[in-house]
């Protein structure tokens, strides 16, 4: 039985605003629409996501910068954050909702030029994304679906938060070699470039 309207809770998680129950569909088992909706509102945010982390990807690519591994890293997040998007859709049908497809605008990248400008702006995201997860989770616990609350702490938010440690850990060791979010790349950043472990992590 779908809930009223005007008794879901305030949130400021992404809801979809042109989500609607498609006819046909499955039987949804205990899969409340407000649960629904916000699990379709992050689908979108996550194909954004991967769409800005691939324009990111080819910032890097470009003769005047060519930082190779740090492209590959935005590039190799870029598949990871869509497939995060393929998960929710997964998990949509798995529980009888659905996903409603959306347009994806192109990505505002044009005011990166180096390293610590592009990091910043990943763990902005990020953190971003980590609290809408936090937010769905509390969501599904007062909806009475813990299957959701579960599910979305051990797929998406416990990666993302080492996401974070990541990115964190990059923009620290950036510092220290002088990298700075004024002007194009330095030196600092093709030492990281060459030397930065966690530019080659495995895929998750």
């Amino acid at each position: 039985m779908e809930e009223p309207k005007g008794k879901r809770q305030r949130t400021c998680l992404p809801i979809c605003s042109c989500h609607h129950p498609v006819s046909g569909s499955q039987v949804k088992q205990n899969y409340p629409a407000s649960v629904e909706e916000a699990v379709c509102g992050l689908i979108t945010l996550y194909f954004e996501l991967s769409y800005r982390f691939q324009a990111l990807a080819e910032i890097f690519e470009q003769d005047n910068i060519a930082l190779p591994r740090v492209s590959g890293y935005f590039r190799q997040v870029a598949e990871e954050e869509e497939q995060n998007a393929k998960t929710l859709i997964d998990y949509q049908k798995e529980r009888g909702g659905h996903y409603c497809t959306k347009d994806i605008k192109k990505p505002r990248t044009e005011s990166v030029q180096n390293i610590c400008q592009a990091l910043a702006l990943a763990l902005r995201q990020w953190k971003t994304v980590a609290t809408f997860l936090e937010e769905l989770c509390a969501l599904g616990k007062s909806c009475t679906d813990p299957h959701t609350t579960s599910f979305i702490r051990k797929q998406l938010l416990v990666p993302k938060i080492q996401q974070i440690k990541v990115v964190s850990d990059l923009i620290t060791n950036a510092n220290r070699l002088g990298c700075t979010d004024e002007g194009q790349v330095s030196f600092g950043e093709y030492l990281i470039d060459q030397l930065q472990e966690e530019l080659e992590k495995p895929p998750a």
